[in-house]
């Protein structure tokens, strides 16, 4: 079976889009790469292998999906090594919300807030995908 699926991308609509890469620069270890004078403009963040693209929402603020339906994070990036990556966001000053733990959905993972109040999990699969 071929694999059809390669990747994906976050898309973050913020306010302040200048302020919200500001963030994942200095404080998260991202690259950003403006694309502002694009007809659709947008930053793009790049770390490893991961990347978000962060657009403008014209002044809408940002809501979480746990303010809109209770519950819920905003994105989910995988890692193998929670420990590290939790470590050197705390030293950046970094709001962890859920310090790593073991999931009852067989995760291990750690959850930060962004600038933009948006929940982002780190984690992986405990013995592999079911």
């Amino acid at each position: 079976m071929k694999n059809l699926l390669l990747q994906s991308h976050c898309v973050f609509p913020t306010p302040d889009i200048i302020k919200t890469a500001n963030f994942y620069e200095q404080n998260m270890g991202f690259k950003a790469v403006h694309y502002l004078n694009a007809s659709e403009p947008h930053i793009c963040l790049y770390r490893d292998t991961t990347e978000i693209i962060l657009t403008k929402t014209n002044g809408q603020k940002v809501i979480p999906n746990r303010d809109l339906y209770g519950y819920g994070y905003d994105a989910y990036f995988i890692t193998k090594d929670q420990e590290g990556l939790q470590k050197e966001l705390v030293n950046s000053n970094v709001k962890i919300v859920r310090s790593l733990d073991h999931t009852d959905y067989n995760n291990k993972e750690f959850v930060i807030e962004d600038i933009d109040r948006r929940w982002i999990a780190f984690g992986i699969k405990v013995g592999g995908w079911v």
